[in-house]
């Protein structure tokens, strides 16, 4: 075995929490169960890689079997990842028969065409869902296995969770091999970007409980005229029940999909007294909204109690999700998406 996957693999092995190691070890089925009882899962972790690369070396293990035991891991521990959501596209509304070999085959023959350094793995799971493993090299150096990018693929939809590598010039190449070997005609990101894979598949498959309320009439606040103290004991009262009321109704009341990171384009006249004649072209307005945090909706959800915001929040926030599912189109403005990788 090369040193190289052997130093791979005791790396790999560390990154497992140590009362996991034989769990991941089972699923990976290189190692019989004979040599798995040899190794001292009480030792170091430190210890524990040593004894694992020795055993894969007895077995020769390859950058296959390496890459199988990477896939396993980020499986189990996919919240190590920043992953972004892209959407494919079909020209109709035609449905194809899905084959995860011909798949395979046409996924590895578009990324080899173009690019010989390179190792792709597979893998397929329960739930439809299909884990690339591409691990990227240059016309002149070897695939480097620490430079990987991953795919999750729900065959059934035309989602696409990614967690690309440092080498961000080989996203395009990426997303046309997407496109080919899925029978789409396009591809676009939907800027949104999280470690939580499973609160992202939350979002765009609908899967968890919010109302999307797009206007909320404002109640007039009025001076209380006498006892003053009690008025405003009661309209505070009032003012947090409302607030809890409309948090309920935009938000739902189970926990928020975990997202790190959203953003959209905007684009909106400049609105100003035609007597001052302020711009000399009337040209829209153009911004780029970001928004990042470790909990992005439960942080929207928390600014109207903790007396940050207004209650409601303006649709601008609240609609995230649902801009991300419908392309950012809600009825306040237009929005714009990057432009798409189309396939040749």
């Amino acid at each position: 075995m090369d040193e190289i996957i052997a130093e791979y693999i005791r790396r790999t092995v560390l990154k497992i929490p140590r009362d996991e190691i034989m769990a991941v070890l089972q699923k990976w089925g290189f190692l019989s169960e004979a040599q798995l009882q040899t190794i001292n899962f009480r030792q170091t972790k430190e210890s524990i890689s040593h004894s694992v690369a020795q055993l894969c070396e007895e077995n020769s293990a390859d950058v296959k079997q390496a890459a199988v035991l990477d896939i396993i891991c980020n499986h189990m521990y996919p919240n190590k990842r920043v992953w972004s959501v892209y959407q494919m596209n079909k020209t109709g509304e035609e449905t194809d028969f899905f084959d995860f070999a011909d798949f395979k085959k046409k996924f590895k023959r578009r990324i080899q065409s173009a690019l010989k350094n390179v190792t792709i793995s597979f893998r397929e799971y329960e739930d439809n869902a299909i884990w690339i493993r591409i691990a990227w090299g240059t016309p002149y150096t070897k695939a480097n296995q620490y430079k990987t990018s991953y795919v999750v693929y729900h065959s059934q939809t035309p989602y696409v969770f990614i967690s690309a590598s440092v080498l961000k010039s080989n996203l395009p190449l990426l997303c046309q091999a997407l496109v080919v070997a899925s029978n789409y005609h396009d591809i676009r990101e939907m800027e949104l970007r999280s470690h939580c894979l499973n609160s992202l598949k939350d979002i765009v498959f609908k899967r968890f409980s919010q109302n999307f309320q797009t206007y909320y009439p404002r109640q007039e606040r009025s001076l209380p005229a006498e006892n003053v103290d009690l008025r405003i004991t009661n309209e505070n009262k009032n003012e947090k029940e409302r607030i809890q009321r409309l948090n309920l109704e935009v938000f739902g009341d189970g926990p928020q999909p975990k997202l790190d990171f959203a953003q959209y384009k905007l684009e909106t006249m400049f609105k100003s007294d035609p007597k001052l004649d302020v711009l000399e072209k009337k040209e829209p307005f153009r911004c780029l909204v970001k928004f990042s945090s470790p909990h992005l909706l439960e942080s929207l959800k928390s600014l109207a109690p903790a007396g940050l915001a207004d209650a409601p929040l303006s649709p601008l926030l609240t609609c995230i999700p649902q801009k991300a599912r419908n392309y950012f189109k809600i009825r306040e403005r237009k929005s714009f998406l990057p432009e798409s990788f189309v396939s040749p």
